[in-house]
């Protein structure tokens, strides 16, 4: 081995702590970076492949057949900016029944209505489906279903009562498409066949625009198109980049925060580092002035103690890279096989550029104490000792034995000032645990709160059903095998047991429909509100709660499809009755992806469906055992056919992982800032040995030495924890916003101004628990050690 090889190798293996430190710090580092640049990437592959695979649509288009022709349709191929077009395809909305039994579904179920187009194969210029099972529809009397979640299989059949004559198609196959252009196919001159009756038809046609990769582009391809066409006969439109949002929004709503922590490892590897290879070099100047005198060249010296610092910090990429990829792959198991391609996992150039920029960063740092280290000169370095303390030290001493405080108290605060470099870095590092545990507070109250509140109706404790089922819209409740058929309540009857029951406070019901909407391609779901909901709305982002008919309130993200905002209309349409609704709020819920209009029951009555609730959502009153309650009401509603149960909690396994993937990522973070701290401590305990040696001689006791060293670091982390907060507070705010873009959400403002004053109490009292804890090792050394061994130190 080199003589460069044994000083690296013995100053690794002599500084084990800060061979530790440098090993989290990168680990932490490279960890979140893995994580964040592999989800952010891997997540987009398949689609983007499967986008360019399949040819799929940049926009699919909804046309009203009334106020445009087929020739006219076809024509808009050559509008400006489209590379590729297919259709157009006759739509239709229809309401299916099995006919024959399916993977537990028994024959004669209302299924939910599917959004069926006639395409005469399923290749073409644009949206090319990948027909996963069975063959494509040939001929009259087939249907070809859209692949994703269909309970049915090739072979099935499948009733149409709504049309004249019930007609039957048998099940020919599944495909899918990328965009989920329709819900499934049949062959064009079918489509004619399935007409209800005469009257206006509606059209699809299917885009590739020469840019699209934006919002802002495929706005522009849009206008270009509507451009192109009669006035009004452009209803409804769906863009990839909106269907990529919701097929990868778990995914994606990772990116911001983990990216926040790569950021905050990285800066705290950039100064842990410098902090221990600084203190290494403070640490060691005789030792290397015995080593330039045996012959290192001071280039030599930079060298040994820069791969020093990268050798265990090598060791820590090669486990962050590790740790990064075991953690992405729960993250992005919800976008493996989506479009049967290979399973998402983290690009190899994230595994590479990754630790590549983490050493090069710990180089750097590392750099700036090894070139002091290479500038000494041997024979200073040889002769010197420990130095008397600074003049600044001594005033600082003289001032505050002044002060009415024990004077270990006073020796403490006076030693801030003794070394002000070091207490600074003791300070930043201090300050960056601080910052973390602000934002990872801030992060855990926000989901706390979108986990309470992200579904419906979430507040009520007791829901009662009629039996008639509320989901998926326009489906049949199916029994299980076994289970007696019972009618289904009468929802007067119902709301007038809840009247009369005792304990009841107040209770409002909900009734559910798909029906369409403008602007949005496909069904949209409305749930109708009749009652006093009041007390349960979903938190409001901006705008007002339903308060008369004729009203709405739906999520950014609804509106976004629909390219409306708060204060637009909505038109809504069901077998050729038509109303409209103002948006008069935007709130925040998931449930359903967040596409669904909420609106009084009188708009589903406008439209010609069932008004009457389904479901009561109830509240009793203060006090009252809910146990007893529903036991209570049961008997009650058990010869009605309705039921009463508790609410559902609505729990999220993506935020509970989100939790833990926090949690984790704060823990080695704060460590990491705990022992930068006792490294800091470390050295400065051992550079005052022979202080704390003349201290003893004069009567300090043990607890008082412990008292003065913990003195001095808690002032450093009183001050930290008050400089670290509000970045902590701030870079919260800066980044939960993203994570709702993620999802194309807009959260509310009580979701992001989560820290209460007692919450922001505990936080200043962790920046200190922080820092005492990071000092009270060294500090019990300073405390064992002997006055006469100290004294003899120089």
């Amino acid at each position: 081995m080199s003589a460069l090889g044994s000083v690296v190798r013995a100053g690794v293996g002599r500084r084990r702590l800060q061979t530790l430190v440098m090993i989290l710090t990168t680990l932490v580092a490279v960890t979140a970076s893995v994580v964040a640049a592999g989800v952010l990437t891997a997540s987009r592959a398949p689609f983007e492949h499967a986008m360019a695979e399949q040819r799929g649509a940049h926009l699919a288009a909804q046309f009203d057949g009334g106020k445009v022709t087929g020739t006219q349709l076809a024509a808009s191929a050559s509008a400006s900016g489209v590379t590729a077009a297919a259709g157009p395809f006759r739509t239709l909305e229809l309401r299916p029944r099995t006919v024959s039994a399916s993977d537990g579904i028994p024959a004669g179920v209302t299924l939910p209505t599917l959004t069926v187009a006639g395409r005469a194969d399923h290749q073409g210029p644009v949206d090319r489906l990948r027909l996963v099972a069975g063959s494509w529809a040939t001929r009259p009397g087939q249907i070809v279903l859209a692949e994703a979640d269909s309970p049915l299989r090739p072979g099935a059949r499948l009733s149409f009562p709504d049309l004249p004559g019930s007609p039957t198609l048998t099940v020919a196959g599944l495909a899918r498409s990328v965009t989920g252009t329709a819900d499934a196919w049949v062959t064009p001159a079918q489509a004619e066949a399935l007409t209800k009756k005469p009257g206006t038809p509606t059209y699809e046609m299917l885009y590739r625009f020469r840019q699209a990769g934006t919002d802002a582009q495929l706005s522009a391809a849009r206008a270009s198109i509507a451009a192109a066409m009669p006035g009004g006969a452009l209803t409804a439109t769906r863009s990839h980049l909106v269907v990529q949002q919701e097929q990868l929004a778990n995914a994606l709503a990772f990116v911001p925060f983990v990216a926040a922590f790569g950021v905050l490892g990285l800066a705290m590897s950039v100064l842990i580092i410098g902090i221990v290879v600084s203190g290494a070099v403070g640490a060691a100047t005789r030792r290397i002035g015995i080593l330039k005198s045996l012959g290192l060249t001071p280039a030599q010296v930079v060298r040994a103690y820069v791969v020093q610092a990268l050798v265990p910090a090598a060791l820590g990429c090669g486990l962050g890279v590790a740790l990064g990829n075991v953690l992405a792959g729960p993250v992005l198991s919800d976008v493996d096989d989506v479009y049967s391609g290979a399973p998402a996992s983290v690009p190899w150039w994230v595994d590479v550029a990754a630790p590549a920029v983490a050493l090069a960063l710990v180089a750097v740092a590392a750099l700036v104490p090894a070139l002091r280290a290479g500038r000494l000169r041997s024979v200073e370095a040889i002769a010197v000792g420990r130095r008397a303390g600074t003049a600044r030290g001594r005033v600082a001493r003289r001032l505050t034995g002044r002060l009415p405080l024990p004077r270990p108290v006073g020796l403490g605060l006076a030693h801030l000032f003794a070394r002000p470099a070091r207490s600074l870095t003791a300070a930043a590092a201090v300050a960056f645990a601080a910052v973390t545990v602000t934002f990872a507070v801030g992060l855990a109250l926000t989901l706390g709160a979108v986990q309470s509140n992200r579904m419906l109706d979430s507040a009520a404790p007791v829901v009662v059903g009629t039996g008639g089922g509320q989901g998926p819209p326009g489906a049949q409740v199916v029994r299980a095998p076994g289970q007696p058929e019972r009618e289904t309540a009468d929802p007067a009857e119902v709301a007038a047991a809840l009247r009369a029951q005792e304990g009841t406070r107040r209770f409002y019901g909900t009734a559910q429909a798909e029906v369409a909407a403008s602007g949005i391609t496909g069904r949209t779901t409305v749930t109708g509100y009749e009652g006093d909901t009041s007390w349960a709305v979903p938190e409001l982002v901006s705008g007002s709660w339903l308060t008369g008919p004729g009203q709405a309130v739906v999520t950014e993200r609804l509106l976004h499809a629909a390219g409306i905002a708060v204060g637009d209309t909505l038109t809504l349409t069901e077998d050729g009755r038509r109303t409209t609704v103002r948006i008069v709020g935007e709130a925040f819920f998931t449930e359903n992806d967040g596409m669904t209009v909420l609106t009084p029951a009188t708009t589903l009555a406008a439209l010609g469906l069932a008004a009457e609730p389904t479901r009561f959502y109830v509240q009793a009153d203060p006090g009252t055992s809910e146990a007893a309650y529903l036991t209570s009401l049961n008997k009650t509603l058990d010869a009605m056919g309705a039921y009463a149960h508790p609410g559902g909690d609505g729990s999220s396994s993506v935020i509970a992982a989100m939790d833990a993937l926090i949690g984790m990522l704060t823990l080695l973070l704060v460590t990491v800032a705990g022992l930068g701290v006792l490294n800091t401590v470390v050295l400065d305990t051992r550079d005052r040995v022979h202080e704390l040696g003349v201290y003893k001689s004069l009567g300090m006791t043990p607890r008082q030495t412990v008292g003065m060293v913990l003195t001095s670091i808690t002032g450093i982390g009183l001050l930290a924890s008050v400089a670290g907060i509000p970045l902590g507070v701030a870079l919260h705010h800066y980044v939960t916003p993203l994570m709702g873009d993620a999802v194309d959400m807009n959260l509310p403002g009580s979701y992001i101004a989560v820290y209460a004053t007692p919450v922001l109490a505990l936080l200043l009292l962790g920046g200190l628990t922080i820092a005492v804890a990071g000092a009270l090792l060294p500090a019990g050394w300073a405390a064992r050690t002997d006055p006469a061994r100290a004294l003899r130190t120089e």
